[in-house]
């Protein structure tokens, strides 16, 4: 059974930063890209960030260039990672963790990020 674990989330000042990480089981983790995926109050899904399999690869939306960081240690670990620099009142989302698998996307439960003084 695949699971992904978001944590790291919280409340934090405007400038301020947050490293989310999402723990993956039930599927081998260095097969697979992964992205990170937010939801604004009242808005739609945002595609944050992805990472190829490899790891090597990283996409990002245009308003996170520069300020996230996406990563993914395998191994042991089989976590993804979210470096979050800058922060934003308008980053105030809960975001999710995603992963594709074969062509079906699965998710953890989301993780609340706060962002406000």
């Amino acid at each position: 059974e695949v699971q992904l674990v978001e944590s790291g989330g919280g409340l934090v000042q405007p400038g301020g930063s947050l490293r989310l990480s999402c723990v993956a089981s039930g599927f081998t983790f260095d097969d697979y890209a992964m992205s990170w995926v937010r939801q604004a109050p009242g808005k739609g899904l945002e595609w944050v960030s992805g990472i190829m399999w490899n790891g090597h690869t990283t996409y990002y939306a245009p308003s996170m260039k520069g300020r996230f960081t996406i990563s993914k240690d395998g191994g042991f670990k089989n976590t993804l990672y979210l470096q979050m620099n800058n922060l934003q009142p308008e980053d105030t989302a809960v975001y999710y963790c995603n992963a594709n698998i074969l062509s079906r996307h699965f998710w953890g439960q989301g993780i609340q990020v706060t962002v406000s003084s």
